[in-house]
């Protein structure tokens, strides 16, 4: 797959838990500019339209890697992450669903931000509880870099700062309750989707103006090596600049929100397969990069 030309990441060095931000190249971190330092990526992105000018001009260089870095999560932490569902006509075929005649808006949840979102390496927590069927998603994440409300599918790119690659992990076991406290609430989104470290996000942040066509993409998931998911962002139902405004129009968006658009065919869940402790989860997006993750096993609740 062909890599982004550099990306933004935070990063930390030695034991520290400090971040700072700097450029993903050939698979070295090095230094961001200068007028980054003792930022964070957020607090780029709220400055977002004062600093794209100069990351446009700006050419890293892999020869300058920090030898001790380490990569964070991209956001620490979006303020908000939204998550379009079903919205890749493979993926919706695969789960026996008829092809809809006409689309309206997409169906988005929420995932809660500090506690759902990881990093490259960071382990994916299995939950703490017996028969967890935990699975994986494969998606293109949108980073808003420019606030808006209520935008047309014209206005709704402009509003993008850039791309990361996201796993939305699923508990598909919580997606409904057996006892449900009443008939209108069988549905549990935060049990299913909401759990702590379901979010991973990176390596890191493409900006816009590396990605000409973010709906001509491969998108790509592997377990343990063997590929799961493989297919295309053209295959979205609702595409990106659509996905956005609808979005817009639910919510303000603001600097650093990220927005999931869906995933397509190859989830775990209509082959019978789950995610078990140990194994090797890896999303890879053409012109975004590589975002690997492997599940650890909880201690398990009483």
């Amino acid at each position: 797959m062909q890599s982004p030309d550099w990306s933004l990441v935070q990063y930390r060095t030695g034991d520290s838990e400090k971040t700072a931000v700097g450029a993903l190249i050939d698979g070295k971190v090095v230094e961001g500019p200068p007028e980054t330092a003792g930022l964070t990526l957020l607090e780029v992105l709220r400055r977002w339209d004062a600093f794209a000018p100069g990351l446009r001009q700006w050419t890293p260089s892999a020869s300058t890697a920090i030898v001790d870095a380490r990569l964070a999560p991209p956001l620490t932490y979006p303020g908000k992450v939204l998550c379009a569902g079903a919205n890749y006509w493979d993926h919706i075929a695969e789960m026996g669903i008829k092809r809809p005649s006409a689309l309206g808006d997409p169906f988005f949840f929420l995932k809660p931000p500090t506690t759902t979102v990881t990093g490259p390496g960071d382990p994916v927590p299995l939950p703490a509880y017996a028969g967890a069927c935990v699975d994986w998603e494969a998606e293109l994440a949108v980073v808003i870099g420019r606030p808006g409300r209520d935008l047309t599918p014209g206005q709704a790119l402009d509003h993008v700062a850039g791309y990361l690659a996201a796993n939305d992990i699923s508990a598909r076991d919580r997606l409904t309750s057996a006892l449900p406290v009443a008939e209108p609430f069988t549905f549990d989104w935060l049990g299913h989707k909401g759990q702590d470290g379901f979010c991973p996000l990176g390596p890191g942040l493409v900006p816009s103006w590396q990605v000409p066509d973010p709906q001509d993409l491969r998108i790509r998931l592997s377990v343990n090596g063997v590929v799961k998911q493989d297919s295309s962002t053209a295959q979205m139902m609702v595409p990106i600049l659509e996905v956005v405004a609808a979005a817009s129009r639910l919510t303000r968006l603001e600097p650093g929100d990220v927005i999931l658009t869906g995933t397509p065919a190859g989830c775990g869940a209509p082959h019978g397969e789950f995610l078990a402790a140990g194994d090797e989860v890896v999303v890879e997006i053409e012109r975004i990069g590589r975002l690997h993750n492997t599940v650890v096993a909880t201690a398990m609740t009483p």
